[in-house]
């Protein structure tokens, strides 16, 4: 996954877990796509002070993620109810009742995630 689309979750998943500071620093870098000399001047603080704090805040996220799973579940559900649209969708133009079945069967497997 593209870095800064897997920053993006993370952080809408678990950037509220972050202290304010932090939020307001990392959503300016991975969210408005602000460069760290910008963000620097504009905290105050210097351009390495951000991109540790940067650094940090993946630390941080990832390690989340690493127990809780969100952002995985979020993904495998996604592929799954692509799956289920494009059985209704072939059920839909050749109403084979087998279909719904595997639709049924993804459903399953969606609640389980």
């Amino acid at each position: 996954m593209e870095k800064i689309v897997r920053q993006g979750l993370l952080y809408d998943f678990y950037g509220e877990l972050l202290t304010e500071h932090q939020r307001r620093i990392y959503e300016d870098v991975v969210c408005n796509d602000l460069s760290l000399s910008e963000i620097a001047q504009e905290q105050g603080i210097t351009r390495q002070g951000v991109h540790d704090l940067v650094k940090r805040c993946n630390r941080i996220l990832e390690g989340y993620e690493d127990k809780l799973h969100l952002v995985e579940k979020f993904q495998q559900t996604k592929v799954l109810a692509g799956q289920i649209q494009e059985l209704l969708k072939a059920y839909q133009e050749n109403g084979d009742m087998a279909v719904l079945a595997q639709a049924r069967e993804i459903a399953s497997q969606m609640i389980q995630i």
